[in-house]
């Protein structure tokens, strides 16, 4: 039997960056936020093992560092209405030029996320260290 359970779901994740609001509840077999990045701020440069996403600009402006097929890293300047493919292993990052909102759509959560340079010094996220990170939020 399927489970229809219709509940809404929204879990806020705060980040140093700004927040994540992640809709889609961890049990499906893919993963729907929004990235709210502030101005000036970037995420980690960083690989993922096991996770394959797009990246899709709402509003703002904000930049995409992202391997070429050289393995050279390139800035891409984000247009609004496109959706940008990260491949599993491919280095990336966003950094946002102005306050911006990213709707990103990937597999689920799973695997390591490698953080090859970090502003804030944190490790690479881990299932383990996703899980702690969330254990007390509530879907509100």
């Amino acid at each position: 039997m399927i489970d229809r359970n219709n509940a809404p779901f929204l879990m806020r994740v705060e980040k140093p960056w700004g927040h994540e609001l992640i809709f889609t509840p961890k049990t499906l077999p893919y993963t729907g936020k929004i990235l709210h990045i502030n101005a000036g701020k970037r995420l980690s440069l960083q690989i993922h093992d096991k996770k394959q996403e797009t990246q899709f600009l709402i509003n703002g402006a904000c930049n995409l560092i992202i391997d070429n097929s050289r393995r050279e890293l390139e800035t891409i300047e984000m247009k609004k209405g496109k959706g940008y493919t990260i491949m599993i292993g491919q280095r990336h990052r966003l950094q946002a030029v102005s306050d911006c909102d990213v709707f990103e759509v990937s597999t689920p959560e799973i695997g390591t996320t490698f953080r090859l340079e970090d502003d804030y010094k944190r490790t690479d996220e881990t299932d383990e260290a996703r899980s702690k990170e969330r254990k007390n939020l509530l879907n509100t």
